[in-house]
């Protein structure tokens, strides 16, 4: 599209006291020759054969020799590039308010001796370097894309940045939503522009609708990133979705195990699936979450300084010790490749053509047997394990220890980059509980 559209944006947000003059009618917009607010009631025939003509803004201005107001040059703007009602209409009507501003502004086609695009260089340079007493306002768009351009945009940047595991759930909740942006008549050349705060509501609210908080919240998150990336590119001025608002949503948590079922699971783990149960081991000894066990390498344990290294979640690389309860547990890993996966189907030390998502499917799946012989529901899971050693942990320090000193060591052992949360993580999963106060009650 050409400037002719950004400079009529500029001046609608630059300038602001005008001074009124009726030499000109107030402009209108053209399209087509049919009626926008009945554009519902149309046939499909009638909507085509108006989308077929070009569509423009219109406006008469007096003639300072005769005082008849006179038809001036239609403009277009770039929007009959586009061939749905949706983004003409919109590019248009925005337009209209910045000709209607230039208009009060006092620009006269008889009199300026320049053209109305060199007027609007002419405003546009001068507003932006007068002193201004309110803060400065948005930058503006550079590109005008449609919404299939901006999608491709916004998936392409993404998967350089997101990592193997994060990438292909940003682009499936970006994908729904292009499907729906499709189905709700938002046709892939209609411009991004289109796309409001409105509408993505109105998304959320079918998200919320057919599942949950959390997900429309999921959701929410992954589009108000998608966006930032259109902002980073000049494409919008502004990401307002994140001025969404954020549900509550009550988190998905396991429970901790009894020491009762922790100490059966791991009698019938033990000699039922050695392998599920070194990796059990990693989960409550080490606190690793399960994906981190899944990225575990055989070079990534070394034995001798026992330490581990793991890429974790809030940081790239994480080292921490391998306590000696869990040195005692590995089996002998001087002959296998230091590429290879610690836990695999079949093996210690292996191949495995799967990324680490499917690798911790996998080995929740196969942790699902286990629990259907304990007749375990979906409360619990791999990630119980950590909860459970670490509530065991904090319990035996606060024996001998102030409730400060046993955070302060606990943060080291745990991996929580904060204080503050490790201590929500730990009002989470009720790791600390009050003595009997009974006798207060008497």
């Amino acid at each position: 599209m050409s400037s002719f559209f950004l400079l009529l944006q500029k001046v609608h947000e630059n300038v602001h006291d005008f001074s009124m003059k009726l030499n000109y009618t107030e402009p209108k917009i053209y399209t087509g020759g049919v009626d926008i607010n009945s554009w519902t009631k149309l046939s499909k025939t009638q909507q085509k054969e108006a989308l077929k003509k070009d569509w423009y803004v219109y406006y008469s201005f007096r003639n300072p020799k005769t005082q008849r107001l006179v038809r001036q040059t239609n403009i277009k703007g770039g929007v009959n590039r586009y061939s749905d009602k949706r983004s003409r209409y919109h590019i248009l009507k925005t337009v209209k308010k910045g000709l209607e501003i230039v208009l009060s502004d006092g620009f006269n086609p008889y009199q300026d001796n320049m053209s109305l695009e060199e007027y609007l260089k002419s405003k546009s340079s001068s507003s932006t370097t007068k002193p201004k007493s309110k803060p400065e306002v948005l930058k503006l768009p550079e590109i005008i894309l449609s919404i299939e351009d901006a999608f491709n945009l916004g998936l392409t940047t993404k998967e350089n940045i997101l990592n193997s595991n994060s990438y292909p759930k940003f682009r499936s909740r970006i994908n729904r939503f292009n499907k729906w942006l499709n189905e709700n008549n938002y046709t892939s050349k209609s411009c991004i522009t289109t796309v409001t705060k409105k509408v993505v509501i109105h998304y959320l609210n079918s998200v919320l609708q057919n599942s949950s908080p959390r997900n429309r919240n999921n959701a929410r998150t992954d589009i108000a990133s998608f966006f930032q990336v259109l902002v980073d590119n000049d494409v919008l001025q502004e990401n307002f979705v994140k001025k969404i608002n954020v549900l509550k949503a009550v988190p998905e948590r396991n429970k901790t195990y009894t020491p009762k079922q922790q100490k059966d699971i791991y009698a019938y783990l033990k000699s039922a699936d050695p392998i599920l149960y070194l990796f059990v081991q990693f989960v409550s000894y080490n606190f690793l979450r399960p994906i981190e066990v899944c990225r575990l390498k055989v070079g990534d344990l070394d034995l001798v300084d026992r330490k581990l290294y793991v890429r974790a979640k809030n940081q790239p690389v994480k080292i921490k010790i391998i306590p000696d309860i869990l040195i005692k547990e590995l089996p002998d890993l001087k002959s296998l490749n230091n590429d290879a996966l610690l836990f695999t189907p079949h093996n210690i030390g292996d191949n495995w053509d799967a990324n680490e998502s499917n690798r911790r499917d996998y080995f929740t799946k196969r942790f699902k047997k286990i629990k259907d012989h304990f007749g375990l529901g979906k409360d619990y899971g791999l990630y119980s394990f950590r909860h459970t050693f670490i509530t065991k942990l904090y319990k035996e320090m606060a024996k001998t220890a102030t409730p400060f000193e046993v955070k302060s060591k606990l943060q080291l052992i745990t991996g929580h980059a904060t204080m503050k949360a490790l201590e929500q993580y730990l009002r989470d999963i009720d790791a600390v509980l009050p003595e009997d106060y009974s006798k207060l009650l008497k």
